[in-house]
């Protein structure tokens, strides 16, 4: 078979369509946790890649895609031009969104739901797209589930990792960063992210911004800061987002409040990612024109 796009779209919607694993359970039996998901494309010789490594963002540690690819299949010879990066977006669904609108100060049973189990859909769906392209000789990594992805603290950067899925989407054209450092896409920031690394001839997406937060109204107009009241942290300024204070709260509150009520082991949050402007989609405007 002759890979495409379009063919790698329709394998991550179809997943995510029949495997049982996208299921709320419990009292929400058919219900999905995530709605159809939106899917972007790169090039690993696209000088951003660079650019994420030498930023404060993600910093020194962060991988290229082909320092990646090499670390999992050292006996394959690949040229960056050679190498497409392929991202996706999972998003909740408005059930999910219309119940943590509701919360103040703990997140939601839908939303704790999809964040915790939701996640392992997630990784399935790493696994699934980097063992079914590999199988069809075209050889793909889910940087993220590779043994030595790490964490990486700093004083500088606080919390980064060697692979940042927020930054890859960015890349592929699916959003742009908000105050609270979520990504604004599409189809809002209450969602997910996964990517892969494959050897295929892939077209790159175009990225309708050149502003890393072009799609945020702090920013790009100077008003909203919807986010900063929402979170239970106080953990949003305009000054920025405080990782710490955010980490603090998600790791050390929700955890026995999520255990307690809804017998699920893991933590969520979200609040910054409901009952704002961009909630749903890029606030209209901010959209792209359609020949941008």
């Amino acid at each position: 078979m002759i890979i495409s796009n379009e063919i790698i779209r329709q394998m991550i919607v179809d997943f995510l369509s029949t495997t049982s694993l996208n299921l709320m359970g419990e009292n929400f039996g058919e219900e999905k946790m995530w709605d159809t998901p939106l899917v972007g494309f790169a090039v690993a010789s696209d000088p951003i890649f660079m650019r994420f490594k030498d930023s404060d963002a993600c910093g020194p540690g962060h991988w290229l895609p082909e320092e990646i690819f090499v670390k999992a299949f050292p006996a394959t010879p690949a040229q960056q031009q050679e190498l497409a990066v392929v991202s996706w977006v999972l998003p909740q669904t408005k059930e999910t969104k219309f119940s943590l609108r509701q919360e103040k100060e703990m997140p939601s049973e839908r939303w704790s739901r999809s964040r915790i189990l939701g996640e392992k859909v997630n990784e399935k769906l790493r696994e699934y797209m980097a063992s079914a392209l590999t199988s069809m000789d075209y050889e793909a990594v889910a940087p993220v589930s590779f043994p030595e992805w790490t964490r990486l603290d700093s004083k500088e950067r606080v919390y980064t990792s060697t692979w940042s899925e927020r930054h890859i989407a960015y890349a592929c054209g699916l959003g742009t960063f908000g105050l609270d450092d979520a990504l604004i896409t599409p189809v809002g920031k209450a969602m997910r992210l996964g990517s892969i690394v494959v050897k295929a001839p892939l077209k790159p997406d175009k990225r309708p911004y050149n502003d890393i937060h072009a799609y945020c109204l702090h920013f790009a107009k100077g008003k909203c800061n919807a986010c900063i009241s929402r979170c239970p942290a106080d953990a949003i300024s305009t000054q920025g987002h405080d990782k710490i204070k955010c980490r603090a709260y998600v790791h050390g509150a929700t955890p026995e409040y999520i255990k307690e009520h809804y017998n699920l082991i893991g933590y969520s949050c979200g609040f910054c990612q409901t009952k704002v402007p961009c909630e749903n989609g890029i606030p209209p405007s901010l959209r792209p024109m359609p020949n941008e």
